[in-house]
């Protein structure tokens, strides 16, 4: 991809340079780790397929890398940046692009909804995130359970967590996490990105993964709510059987008797652990317990 604009940061120098000049102080909190391969970047619009006729919506600009290489292929990209002393950079590294809006706020904060509303007309955006790693989950599950209308989701990853979207059952990743992705998405490992491809380097490894949304769910459940908290109490105590799991959870208040029967209804053993249910399998559990609910 060109860089066709002079202030491209896709140079790690330039990035640097912007830095300096406004003496920028990278934040712990905040998990500011910013991204200077222009291989990497490149991957990440080709895997989102970003065209001039999409609204995109990035989480976390930075000082405004990848939002350059956006604005250059969207018509239209709409980048949410918490920390405020980010703004002026994001000013400069910005000013000759006229298809970019920046919005100081916290995205966990945010309704998501309405700014689809305002710049997308409720169509579906596409979304393109560098992630603190210690609030991955809760952004990208507060997407898709806020059930914004999103297209795919294309994001920068710790690696290990990237693993665990996209593995099934039997595997030491696999988890709720891993439930929860597929159950509302597809997921493409899009690239491994290693430590040296970001200012400062981070001390894990770290991955680009697509989520393509389903437009249907892949298995059907009376409640998925219900689903949900099956799965978490399963993997709540990954060494206890699915019984013990069950019956020790706080989110859940069935006797021992019924959860022995649930059980039994799938034709698993009483000493079955979670982690080797399918996605399927956690929906029948789930209908199973709803019309329990409906019988009591």
């Amino acid at each position: 991809m060109e860089e066709t604009r002079k202030g491209s940061l896709g140079n790690p120098q330039n990035t640097i340079d912007i830095i300096k000049k406004h003496q920028f102080a990278f934040q712990k909190k905040f998990g500011q780790n910013f991204l200077i391969d222009t291989h990497v970047l490149d991957k990440i619009i080709q895997a989102a397929e970003i065209t001039d006729r999409d609204c995109v919506l990035e989480i976390g600009p930075g000082i405004g890398t990848m939002t350059q290489r956006l604005a250059e292929a969207a018509r239209h990209v709409v980048a949410v940046e918490i920390d405020k002393n980010l703004i002026p950079i994001l000013d400069e590294t910005l000013r000759d692009y006229d298809n970019i809006t920046v919005i100081n706020q916290d995205i966990l904060k945010m309704d998501i909804s309405e700014l689809v509303k305002e710049y997308n007309d409720r169509k579906p955006v596409k979304v393109v995130a560098n992630l603190p790693y210690y609030i991955t989950t809760p952004i990208i599950m507060g997407l898709f359970e806020s059930q914004v209308p999103i297209d795919n989701l294309t994001v920068m990853v710790q690696k290990e967590v990237a693993q665990r979207m996209q593995v099934g059952p039997g595997s030491k990743d696999y988890g709720a996490l891993s439930l929860a992705v597929q159950y509302y998405a597809k997921p493409y490992l899009v690239a491994n990105v290693p430590p040296n491809c970001f200012i400062p380097r981070p001390n894990v490894g770290s991955a680009v993964i697509r989520l393509t949304r389903h437009q249907e769910p892949p298995v059907r459940t009376a409640d998925p709510g219900l689903m949900f908290r099956l799965i978490r109490a399963s993997f709540n105590q990954r060494r206890k059987t699915l019984q013990n799991g069950l019956n020790n959870s706080a989110e859940l208040d069935y006797p021992k008797e019924a959860i022995a029967e649930a059980i039994d209804s799938l034709g698993l053993p009483p000493s079955v652990r979670g982690e080797t249910l399918t996605l399927e399998q956690f929906a029948r559990l789930a209908d199973w317990f709803a019309a329990f609910d409906n019988i009591c």
